[in-house]
Formats: C-alpha cells, structure tokens, sequence
C-alpha cells in the first residue's frame, strides 16, 4: 500500500498543519493508503510526496496546498478512477 511522506520544518512550527494534512488524507483515503509519516526537518521545507514521488513542494508550488488539491493530487496516485466527491472539482482547463 502507498506511504505518503509530509516532511514540515520544525524551525517554522509547521507541525499542526502538516498532521492536520496527515490527518485530512487518512480519513479521506483509509483503506487506500498504507501510512502517513511526518518527518521533521529545517529550513522552510514542506515537502509531500507519495511512495517517494512529489506531489507537493511549498516553494516550487507557492505556498501550502489547498487540502482539495492535495487530496486531489494523492488520489491521481493511489487511487486515479476514486471520485472525492465535492472535493473534485477539476482546475477549468485553459482557453485559447
């Protein structure tokens, strides 16, 4: 079953919101997912990633995740054909 790594700085205080994260996507997806693991780091980092692959970066994305896209985001991975309900609303795709 997958894990989902939330590496959060420990420096910044950022442990609540990366256990509320955790806590958000192992309600969403219990029978989907494997583990939550919360890895404490420094620097600013808040990392997410699923069974090493990244699916959110704080710095690279700008900023923390809105807890629908990253449910989103985790559900592309571990479970693709899983409708999340009103928590599915798709970015509108760009016009020309």
């Amino acid at each position: 079953m997958p894990r989902v790594a939330i590496e959060y700085c420990t420096q910044c205080r950022w442990l609540l919101r990366a256990s509320w994260m955790a806590q958000e996507l192992l309600s969403t997806f219990a029978t989907e997912l494997g583990e939550v693991a919360l890895i404490p780091g420094t620097g600013g980092v808040f990392r997410i990633t699923v069974d090493g692959e990244q699916v959110w970066e704080r710095k690279a994305d700008g900023g923390f995740p809105d807890i629908a896209v990253l449910k989103q985001r985790v559900r592309d991975r571990v479970a693709p054909d899983r409708d999340l309900g009103h928590a599915d609303r798709r970015e509108a795709e760009p016009t020309d």
